[in-house]
């Protein structure tokens, strides 16, 4: 029994195909191999992976008993103060943090390892304009890849239908 594959979702399929996106969404791994512990110059982290945008995500990854991840603001993030955290997360052994304001946002520790440099701040910007449009060379493998589309959804037709 063949599949039909109805002619409307063909042509949608070589849309999306031929579609460049705009810039989505990132996920970080805080610290990254070093996860969220102490002792990492989580400075040097974001300094690495700078810019970070709205939409993109920080996933703290630690051990559980041992660490939290508290959203404090700027004064608590100097003192290493989480006596009155925006937020608190200490279950499980990851938090997953979306970046959904254009701000500077302050993480700390609450077990004491905020001493230790466990702590992490960073400027959530937005996202950047689309960029200019493409110049002539860019448009023609656009084109290319476009016709590539179609010719995919074309062969997805023939075998299915």
């Amino acid at each position: 029994m063949a599949l039909r594959v109805p002619a409307h979702l063909s042509l949608l399929l070589a849309l999306l195909l031929s579609c460049d996106y705009a810039a989505s969404a990132t996920k970080f791994t805080v610290g990254d191999a070093k996860a969220w512990n102490p002792n990492v110059n989580y400075t040097k982290w974001v300094n690495k992976h700078k810019p970070f945008y709205v939409g993109d995500w920080l996933v703290f990854y630690y051990t559980k008993g041992m660490a939290d991840v508290v959203r404090v603001d700027s004064d608590a993030y100097e003192k290493c103060d989480a006596s009155h955290p925006i937020s608190n997360y200490s279950k499980g052994r990851s938090y997953a943090f979306e970046l959904n304001e254009t701000k500077t946002y302050y993480f700390i520790c609450s077990y004491g390892y905020c001493y230790q440099g466990m702590k992490l701040s960073l400027k959530a910007e937005k996202l950047p304009p689309p960029s200019t449009p493409p110049s002539k060379n860019s448009v023609s493998s656009r084109a290319t890849g476009g016709v590539l589309a179609l010719a995919f959804a074309a062969l997805i037709r023939f075998l299915f239908l």
